[in-house]
């Protein structure tokens, strides 16, 4: 007998594959498909939807149900703008709290980042990207403020193959990567701040 999943494997389920692209924004998730797909009890589905209703990850519309938030020029702005906000703040509690084992294994999904680029592996390098910087950010010790970002990211959630507006875009954000991680192995706050900062306000919205 398989064990049933709780409602927090559904939500991690869920967001991987919204984070993905499986699910693009504005598609709905009719709640009987997806309790086929992640074999899920109709509560336990019903439980994630909510939640990620309430991260506003989904969105609901009486009598249609749960589709996945589609965001609009406006709010794709604020969420950008919030983000520069919040991770460039981190940038001074990542300088201070970053060992050695953390750039190291920085440095190594940056220059995965960069083979998978040479390789065309556009899923690969999605998620490579997303990897990295999970782990940039974790450098700067606030698990909470992970959370807030991840929840941040997926307001506008990208499919992978439209995910950069053009191949050279792809290459600066591998070499803004490497400089972010020479940045933070200097210790120089101002200069990861600013690499952040030009990293997330490029003119596509997604880094």
């Amino acid at each position: 007998m398989r064990k049933k999943k709780s409602s927090k494997d559904l939500i991690d389920l869920l967001t991987a594959d919204i984070s993905a692209g499986v699910f693009s924004p504005g598609s709905w998730l009719k709640q009987i498909d997806l309790q086929r797909r992640y074999e899920a009890s109709r509560s336990e589905t019903r439980k994630a939807l909510e939640t990620l209703c309430n991260k506003r990850i989904v969105r609901y519309e009486p009598n249609r149900g749960y589709y996945v938030h589609h965001a609009d020029d406006v709010s794709t702005d604020e969420v950008r703008d919030i983000r520069i906000m919040l991770e460039t703040s981190a940038a001074e509690f990542m300088v201070k709290q970053v060992t050695d084992e953390q750039i190291e294994d920085l440095y190594q999904l940056a220059q995965r980042f960069m083979d998978q680029i040479r390789e065309h592996k556009i899923t690969e390098i999605y998620e490579t990207n997303i990897a990295f910087h999970t782990a940039l950010l974790a450098t700067c010790g606030n698990a909470s403020l992970m959370e807030l970002v991840s929840d941040l990211r997926l307001r506008i959630p990208p499919a992978p193959a439209s995910q950069w507006s053009s191949y050279a875009r792809i290459e600066q954000s591998g070499k803004e990567h490497f400089a972010m991680v020479d940045a933070l192995a200097e210790k120089d706050a101002d200069r990861l701040k600013a690499i952040i900062r030009a990293h997330i306000d490029q003119a596509s919205g997604v880094e």
